[in-house]
Parts: structure tokens; sequence; C-alpha cells
């Protein structure tokens, strides 16, 4: 047995596994690899929640955000309606129409200049808004690549207790 035992040692023992090291050369570790693999996840989902964050506003913001989602469904029910009085009551829909021919050009055209600063407008409202939140994200990318460098540091074993005072105090106490 004492060859077994030398052999099972010199494979096994001092804390090491020749065998695991061996095959690690050549097939990478499935645990190591799904707990990168949980920890990439994890840091992206972080990322995520923090570009999506909503930030606090007032009653009145709050009212004229939900003031502003007001048109478009308007005017596409509104243009759904008028197909539907068309097929019902095809008369009174006509009566209709021809009160808007008799709408002057001029009229017209400021109606399309609101409608389009009015949606031209909100468009660059929320453009502006997806680009500050972008210069946010990327105010905090050097905040994040410390914070990962830190990790990956103590994940590799090279967190050292010289920084803090009280841990290497501790690790001392504990050594002994």
């Amino acid at each position: 047995m004492g060859m077994i035992e030398v052999l099972l040692g010199f494979l096994f023992g001092g804390g090491r596994n020749v065998v695991r090291e061996t095959v690690e050369v050549f097939r990478e570790n499935t645990e190591s690899s799904h707990q990168r693999s949980a920890a990439y996840r994890a840091a992206a989902l972080g990322q995520f929640a923090s570009e999506f964050a909503v930030e606090r506003k007032g009653v009145f913001d709050r009212f004229m955000d939900g003031l502003n989602r007001v048109p478009r469904p308007a005017l596409a029910f509104g243009t759904l309606g008028l197909f539907v009085a068309a097929m019902v009551d095809p008369v009174w829909f006509a009566e209709r129409m021809q009160g808007i021919a008799l709408v002057p050009e001029p009229l017209w055209w400021l109606l399309g200049a609101i409608v389009s600063f009015y949606f031209g407008a909100r468009y660059q409202v929320k453009s502006q808004d997806f680009q500050r939140s972008i210069a946010g994200t990327v105010w905090r990318a050097a905040d994040v690549t410390r914070n990962i460098a830190a990790l990956r540091d103590l994940d590799a074993g090279g967190g050292s207790f010289a920084d803090n005072p009280a841990l290497q105090e501790w690790s001392e106490t504990d050594e002994r």
C-alpha cells in the first residue's frame, strides 16, 4: 500500500491536483467558466440597470410627459374614427370633408408646420435625453474599468493587506 499511497499523494496531495491541472491545460474548467460567465452576466445586467435608471420627476413633469403622449394616439384613433364614420354614415362624412375642402392652403401649411415642429421638438428632446444618458454611461466607464481591474486583482490572489492596517493586523494574528 505504500506505493499506491505515495503515487496518490503525488497526484492529489499537497493541496494540488496534478491530473486536474494537466487536464485544464487542454480543456477549460467548466465550473470556473460558469462562474466567469455568471459574473459577466451580472456585470452586464448591472450596467443595463444603471443606464435605464429612472430619475425622479416632479408632478408637473409627469403631467406634461403624460400630456405629450396624447397627440399621437389621438391622431391615430381619430384617423381610424374617420374611416369608421365614412362607412357608417357616408353622407355625414362627405359633408364634413366638403367643409375641410374649404380650408385655405396656407392654413394647411401652418397645420403641417405645427405638427412637424411638435413631433420634431419631441424627437429632439428625447434624442438629447438619450445622448445625456450615454454621456453619463461613458463618464462612469473609467470607474467600472477600475473596479473590474480591482476585482480581477483580488480574484488572481493579488489582493494585499498592505493598504489596510486593520486587515494586515488581523492577518498577522490569524497566522499565529
